[in-house]
């Protein structure tokens, strides 16, 4: 009698050896000479197993080295209906798939009903060391007699329930691939990368759950997470949500003029850059036209010079005078409100956080600086914040009802991160949040606003007192602006103004 066939997990793959009778196996197969046996992708373990099983095959299931893993909450909430739905959803997908839900909608209590619903080791792979922590405390707190690791951030555990950065996930892919059942993936954009996949593509993990608010990227790579985790199985959108389990938002639209300098100088520099594209027949409708552009401007005195231009031009409508003049406006408007200002960056920040003695968070910040900020912006010492880019994703920031973004790129991703970090209901059920665009007239940040929100709702018009375009004349030497540091008996004057949807 022959030997009975084994399947085996060797560094991020299967082995299967001796082969067994059948051949529906055979479609998942690649014969290795270097070991003479036929070697398996780990990511398809689960249908190899249902394959074998089908044709009635004998084998010893090796592979899995799963821990036991406790998962008992020391208490239990009802979940909103989108949770129940998306955990469903799952369920009847055979617990594999990605659920597409807006930040503040409860994305991680929905991971821990499906990590109690699995009731196996489980790894959740995050972007940064604060969203790992984040987790970690979290899971700690709803399971208190649970084993729970965290690799990254110079912790190197396994623990049936572990949290992972993707860098350390990657790195340890090989050894950690069959140690869970479960594989839970926050963010889960992140994962369609060349390095970052194989955080999927190594596990044997037969459930799998991404969780994101924005799963598009602009390669296109997205369309890999139906292999990596399962197909898109729920979706709810912010505007769907808004009044239920988010608060209520409403999002303005101000149009803010050049001064007539700042006209000029942009008119000038457009001229001068698009002048070189015409000549070089260049268009910059695609990626090919800008990479086409770059290459091409920094072989000649010509390309440099549209090359200076173009970004004089940019800086111009991220940065008027004007959205400062309207910033200020706003600030005083709704001081002592809680308030984040976002922009493109970081020079943009600094000048605010000088001109209107506000603190300032950026990449260069320091961890504990941070910290501090956001503390004192959660036990409302500071109303407000300026930052660029590092609050978009992976940082939990305490609730706020305003934001204003001076500037952005035409990612949708950012667009719904930033309108995602005031969505939080907070302590009251009637919460009003609201978002401002400041958009420079006639420049393409125009363009760059549209793109961004190309795939997001259409926004009602708010019902406040009309916003006007403003134009601030660089020349003229006004410099006055509203002080957030100030009393709040300071501000008693309402700003007319007219907003644009």
């Amino acid at each position: 009698m022959g030997r009975t066939p084994e399947l085996t997990y060797d560094r991020g793959t299967l082995l299967l050896h001796p082969p067994p009778r059948g051949k529906a196996w055979i479609d998942f197969a690649t014969w290795d000479d270097r070991v003479e046996k036929f070697r398996f992708p780990a990511l398809h373990y689960r249908a190899l197993v249902g394959a074998l099983q089908r044709d009635r095959a004998v084998f010893n299931d090796r592979a899995p080295d799963f821990p036991t893993a406790d998962l008992m909450p020391v208490a239990v909430r009802e979940p909103f209906v989108h949770q129940r739905e998306a955990l469903a959803a799952w369920e009847q997908s055979g617990r594999r798939g990605v659920v597409v839900l807006p930040t503040g909608a409860g994305k991680t209590y929905f991971a821990q009903l499906a990590m109690q619903a699995a009731g196996c080791s489980t790894m959740v792979v995050v972007p940064t060391i604060d969203l790992l922590h984040q987790w970690y405390a979290q899971l700690e707190a709803t399971y208190p007699g649970a084993d729970i690791g965290a690799l990254g951030g110079g912790a190197c555990d396994r623990a049936p329930i572990l949290v992972a950065t993707y860098d350390s996930a990657a790195i340890h892919a090989e050894s950690l691939g069959n140690r869970y059942g479960l594989l839970v993936c926050d963010e889960c954009h992140h994962l369609p990368t060349e390095f970052y996949r194989v955080v999927a593509e190594y596990a044997i993990a037969p459930y799998r759950l991404g969780l994101t608010a924005t799963p598009e990227r602009s390669d296109n790579a997205h369309r890999d997470l139906d292999t990596l985790l399962g197909p898109m199985l729920y979706r709810k959108s912010a505007a769907e949500l808004s009044g239920t389990t988010l608060a209520a938002h409403d999002i303005v639209r101000i149009s803010v003029e050049l001064s007539a300098a700042e006209r000029e100088r942009y008119d000038a520099a457009i001229a001068c850059r698009n002048g070189f594209l015409r000549e070089a027949k260049i268009s910059l409708g695609s990626l090919k036209g800008w990479q086409r552009f770059v290459q091409i401007g920094a072989r000649s005195a010509a390309g440099r010079r549209a090359m200076l231009a173009h970004r004089e031009a940019r800086e111009l409508a991220l940065g008027t005078d004007g959205k400062l003049h309207v910033l200020g406006e706003l600030l005083a408007r709704h001081y002592p409100e809680r308030t984040l200002i976002f922009t493109n960056d970081n020079a943009t920040v600094y000048r605010i956080a000088q001109e209107f003695l506000i603190p300032a968070i950026t990449h260069q910040t320091p961890v504990k600086e941070r910290h501090a900020i956001l503390q004192a912006f959660q036990a409302g010492v500071y109303p407000t914040i300026a930052t660029s880019r590092v609050l978009n994703e992976g940082v939990d920031v305490p609730d706020a009802r305003i934001a204003i973004v001076l500037s952005g790129t035409s990612s949708t991703r950012e667009y719904v991160q930033r309108l995602g970090r005031i969505l939080r209901k907070g302590s009251s059920d009637r919460k009003l949040a609201l978002l401002y665009e400041l958009i420079a007239a006639d420049t393409s940040e125009e363009r760059i606003a549209a793109r961004r929100r190309a795939t997001y709702d259409t926004p009602q018009q708010l019902p406040i007192s009309p916003l006007k375009p403003v134009a601030v004349d660089a020349a003229s030497g006004d410099r006055s602006r509203l002080r957030v540091a100030e009393a709040k008996g300071t501000y008693k004057a309402e700003p007319e103004f007219t907003s644009e949807s």
